[in-house]
Parts: structure tokens; C-alpha cells; sequence
């Protein structure tokens, strides 16, 4: 596997990167070998699921006037604000003998990865059950319950909020799988930008700050890419060479 600290960029950008490395991951006939990518957003931005559609979701005439950026993910789930997070993306072949397989080993397989990380960091952190839960979705009819209002099988979780959200998205070949994990309750301003009446946004900022935690308490909201770098390079050993920059993996499709 190569563990790329790839650093900060626009949502637009983070995403093209993303699905550049699910495309070169999927290409026929194209050795590729694993990329753990780990990259931040800067300016802080919004990410929606494949599947959803901005003008249902967000309030894009708020998101324009206050200039945050947005983008659509490559993979599923709901909507995100990127604020203050360390920000994952796994890429590999399906066929892949360690990293791909089928969608819940893949799930459990860089679950397991992160709680160890953690673990290196000083932080309990459990991996979900089958059953998941939710807290202040909007009603029929409005914008979908964000990422982080619900956890599901194979997220990450501390003192029972989630931590960590992950998405996937698998091809014939390839299989991308994204995820955030939390340094501070920032993510909670989603709320501000989506589309629901004014009087709901005070609700979903509470909803949402109940349902997640973060763990900026032990490493700092201002963290860098870099201490979780390293702890993820602890655990994955000789199975992992590191790459940083953003020359480091040069993005050719």
C-alpha cells in the first residue's frame, strides 16, 4: 500500500483527486497498487453523496453569498461540511488480496485499520454494529439527515457518537472508499447551508453536535495530516511505503 499525505485542497479538487484514483484503480489491464490518501479541506467546503442533488440538499444561493465551495463525492452517503478533520480515501482493485474484496470485508478491513490508529493516538474508538441510528433527520420531503446524524455498520465510533463517516463506491474492478474523522463539533455548520426552513437550523446544529463527537480533545483541532500519518504507518508496517506532497502521486486520468 502506499500511504500518501497528500495535504489541503478545495472540495472540487479533493474530489477529482478521488475519483482520478478509483479510475486508475479500475483501468484494464493496470497494475495498481493500494493508495491510502489522507488530505484535508482548505477552504472549508461541503460534500454531497453521488446520488444527491444540490439543489434538493443546500441552500445554494447561502453557500454562494458566504463562499463556501461544494462538490459532489464519488461515493454515496449524505451531505458533509469539512471543517476541521483529518479526511481519508482507500483505492484499490476489487481483486485486490488484502484491501478489496467484498464491500463489508473491505468496510471492516480499514475500520479495523483506524480504531488501531486511534488506539495509537490515545483514543477509544469502537467500530458500529449492523444496526444503525439517527438523530434529527429532516422529514419527508426536505433534505436528506446529514452524514454525521446517523452511524451505520462499520463507522467509527467513541463513547457511542459517531467519529468517523465512511462512504464506498465499487466498479466492475475498483472500489473507492472515503471517510472524515472529526477534530472539532465545526461540522455541526452544515446546518446553516442546507435546505430547510430557517427555524429547523438551530435544531440540526443541536441534532448533529448530539449524534457525532470528534476527538480535538486529545490531538488539537489543528492537528496535522502528519500525526495521523504516522499512526496509521505504526500499524500498517512493511505492508505500507509513505509518499507526501502533492507530487508524490502524480493524477493522470
Amino acid at each position: 500500500m502506499i500511504l500518501w499525505c497528500d495535504g489541503a485542497y478545495d472540495a472540487r479538487e479533493n474530489m477529482r483527486r478521488d475519483a482520478a484514483l478509483l479510475d486508475l484503480a479500475g483501468a484494464p489491464g493496470a497494475r495498481f497498487e493500494p493508495v491510502l490518501r489522507l488530505f484535508r479541506f482548505a477552504p472549508e467546503g461541503i460534500t454531497l453523496g453521488h446520488a444527491q442533488r444540490p439543489e434538493r440538499e443546500l441552500d445554494l444561493a447561502r453557500c454562494e453569498r458566504d463562499g463556501i465551495p461544494w462538490a459532489i463525492r464519488p461515493t454515496g452517503g449524505r451531505a458533509i461540511f469539512h471543517a476541521d478533520e483529518w479526511t481519508y480515501s482507500l483505492a484499490a482493485k476489487v481483486a485486490d488480496p488484502e484491501w478489496g474484496g467484498s464491500l463489508a470485508a473491505a468496510y471492516d478491513r480499514v475500520a479495523r485499520l483506524l480504531v488501531a490508529a486511534l488506539e495509537g493516538l490515545g483514543v477509544d474508538a469502537t467500530v458500529a454494529g449492523a444496526r444503525g441510528s439517527a438523530a434529527g433527520a429532516p422529514r419527508s420531503g426536505a433534505a436528506s439527515a446529514p452524514c454525521f446524524a446517523s452511524s451505520t455498520a462499520h463507522e467509527i465510533l467513541r463513547d457511542g457518537r459517531k467519529l468517523v463517516g465512511s462512504a464506498q463506491r465499487r466498479t466492475a474492478a475498483a472500489l473507492l472508499q472515503q471517510g472524515s474523522l472529526l477534530l472539532s463539533d465545526r461540522h455541526t455548520r452544515l446546518a446553516d447551508y442546507l435546505a430547510i426552513a430557517e427555524g429547523s437550523r438551530a435544531a440540526t446544529r443541536e441534532a448533529l453536535g448530539r449524534a457525532a463527537t470528534h476527538i480535538g480533545d486529545v490531538v488539537g483541532a489543528d492537528a496535522p495530516l502528519e500525526r495521523w500519518a504516522g499512526a496509521l504507518e505504526t500499524v500498517l508496517g512493511w505492508r505500507a511505503r509513505r509518499a507526501d506532497g502533492a507530487a508524490a502521486m502524480p493524477l493522470t486520468v
